[in-house]
């Protein structure tokens, strides 16, 4: 039994406390006396995979379990390939006769595949978000996408799981981790693989490496003038992001990465050591995207510590960014992670994302009213 969410069988009622706190976060000021980004109201809108619990009442436009033996899933990453087409990386995958353990939460059942990938076309995500195909098998299950050898010892290859997704240079590419042992997130590697036929074969990109203790074991894409902006942290969810940077032609060549220091305000090619942080707050499964019509770049993540996913927001990625802002507690929606959010999102005033449950070990479409402010009244 992988021991990565023990936290949240263990947590203290203490951390409760921090909810009062922290929805006086989304209101939050920065320095120049502006607001940003305000989080309006948060809802849970939908399922995207699995079997409803009982006396569950969400609208499920998915069946997973049936149409692709997925009955159990984490993460949802998302990210658009082409106009109209978006792929949807989850994590470690049971078949369909995964069943929610309030005794032990999290991955059961048959049929383990450390990752499968779905795709949709779906462009209103008010009544939740179709799936329209994945990448099966000769049998019509969704298969592995990146090889994990699922050696459970602690001593091997456990699993792979994909952080990131973009397109780049008219390719495909997921960031993911390779790991080792769940307790303490000890990673054997972090790397990426490609795809040039829309997602349905993988390679492994064998240039590009980031040891187990590098700061950008997990991470975030976004392209936007000619780069793509790679926000990274450590595996696990206690490090604080930083940021690199590369063009898309140079996505493969690690050497010509590009990595911020805020303290000499300059990029420093090829050596990572020089990234430094860009706030300091615990950070755990990232997504960062920039909001074309608010001109912002917004970032969201878990914070395990005050038990909530986040939001800030920036007119720079390099910075200076806002103070967290309340998205969703673990009061509401208990032993919550992973908030990846769709590129649908960025040109209107809700803000959609995937939520994971690790009970009952499944995805959550989410909708954020949002507004911005620039100053006070």
């Amino acid at each position: 039994m992988r021991k990565r969410h023990i936290i949240f069988q263990l947590l203290p009622s203490l951390l409760l406390l921090f909810v009062c706190q922290n929805n006086c976060l989304s209101q939050s000021v920065s320095k120049d006396g502006s607001r940003g980004i305000v989080i309006k109201k948060v809802e849970q809108k939908s399922r995207v995979t699995g079997t409803p619990m009982e006396g569950e009442t969400l609208f499920n436009p998915n069946n997973t379990p049936q149409s692709y033996d997925v009955g159990g899933t984490d993460l949802g990453i998302i990210w658009e390939m082409k106009k109209g087409k978006y792929g949807i990386f989850f994590g470690d995958t049971y078949g369909s006769d995964f069943k929610p353990n309030p005794q032990m939460p999290g991955p059961n059942g048959g049929n383990w595949r450390c990752n499968v990938l779905a795709f949709s076309y779906d462009q209103n995500l008010e009544d939740g978000m179709t799936i329209s195909n994945m990448t099966v098998n000769e049998n019509g299950k969704a298969r592995e996408i990146v090889y994990g050898a699922k050696d459970i010892s602690g001593e091997g290859d456990w699993t792979s799981i994909p952080t990131a997704a973009v397109r780049a240079n008219g390719a495909d590419y997921v960031h993911y981790f390779n790991m080792k042992k769940w307790d303490g997130w000890i990673t054997n590697y972090s790397g990426i693989y490609k795809s040039i036929d829309d997602g349905q074969t993988w390679t492994k990109c064998k240039n590009i490496y980031f040891g187990s203790n590098s700061n950008f074991g997990q991470a975030g894409y976004f392209k936007k003038d000619d780069y793509v902006y790679m926000v990274g942290t450590e595996t696990g969810r206690k490090s604080s992001p930083r940021v690199a940077r590369f063009r898309e032609t140079d996505i493969e060549n690690q050497t010509k990465y590009e990595y911020w220091n805020k303290d000499l305000r300059k990029w420093f090619k090829g050596d990572e050591s020089k990234a430094t942080n860009l706030f300091d707050d615990a950070v755990g499964e990232l997504s960062i995207v920039f909001h074309n019509k608010y001109k912002r770049w917004i970032m969201t993540y878990l914070n395990e510590e005050r038990y909530e996913i986040n939001l800030r927001d920036a007119a720079e990625i390099t910075g200076e960014w806002s103070e967290p802002k309340l998205l969703a507690t673990g009061k509401e929606y208990p032993q919550l992670y992973g908030p990846y959010i769709h590129p649908l999102s960025l040109n209107g005033d809700n803000l959609y994302f995937h939520m994971s449950l690790w009970l009952p070990y499944n995805v959550f479409m989410m909708k954020a009213e949002l507004v911005v402010e620039t100053k006070l009244d």
